[in-house]
């Protein structure tokens, strides 16, 4: 789907009643259609996450990205602004949830919605997508790449978060996970396990792992893009989405 789209910047409501800047982009018209939730990569609230969420407009969908890096530094620049959450320890998954809940109830409540809402994370953003997934009543989730999933973060690792093995049982919408096999963070052995996990605890799930794609392939600004990878993955979201949230 394609034709004119809104795009602004928003206030959203968050964790614990905290009032969040969030990226919205919207199709022109009153159809009804469903939401997708966009949470930014480490980078940050950057040009390339506001590119994705209007795409994801530009497919029919209304789209939401809340900056995750908000509370800590309103108003700086997406580098920086990374590298001080980063230096914290990056975002608590507590606050991370509660987040995404406002984000999904800020797109229901807006008066084209479908009541759908599916998510979607890239690098930290794709575990953070598996992560609401298990908590939140959502009707999609889509993990590109998250790490540590599974698999447990290396001595001396920045971020102060650990593996979700324990929550998946828990894991409430049908998750679509894009891989590469040359990545190492998710490694080829964790995407195993994660899907070992989920097919003994009969959850519903696609995977697709691209070979000679490496970390971060979906990113057009590194040198780890990989065009054949992306495309396809692309094209198996617009899928996933078409049959799990409507359009």
């Amino acid at each position: 789907m394609s034709g004119e789209l809104q795009a602004t910047t928003v206030l959203i409501p968050g964790h614990g009643g905290d009032e969040v800047e969030a990226y919205l982009a919207r199709p022109e018209g009153d159809a009804r259609r469903g939401g997708v939730v966009v949470i930014h990569h480490m980078p940050g609230f950057d040009r390339g996450t506001k590119e994705i969420v209007r795409r994801f407009a530009e497919l029919g969908y209304d789209a939401v990205c809340p900056n995750l890096y908000w509370r800590d530094a309103p108003g700086a620049r997406p580098d920086d602004a990374a590298a001080k959450v980063r230096a914290g320890g990056g975002v608590p998954d507590e606050r991370l949830v509660g987040d995404v809940a406002g984000a999904a109830a800020y797109l229901r409540a807006l008066p084209t919605s479908n009541r759908k809402v599916g998510v979607i994370g890239y690098c930290s953003g794709g575990r953070q997508s598996v992560l609401a997934a298990c908590h939140l009543d959502l009707d999609a989730a889509v993990d590109c790449y998250g790490a540590y999933v599974t698999g447990t973060p290396p001595a001396g690792f920045p971020l102060k978060v650990g593996n979700l093995v324990e929550l998946l049982p828990s894991l409430r919408p049908p998750l679509l996970g894009l891989f590469g096999d040359e990545d190492q963070y998710p490694s080829p052995e964790q995407v195993r396990e994660l899907e070992e996990i989920l097919t003994a605890n009969d959850k519903p799930f696609e995977f697709h792992s691209y070979p000679g794609a490496g970390h971060a392939f979906f990113s057009p600004e590194r040198p780890s893009y990989n065009v054949a990878a992306a495309t396809d993955g692309w094209e198996r979201i617009t899928a996933f989405y078409a049959e799990h949230l409507g359009g």
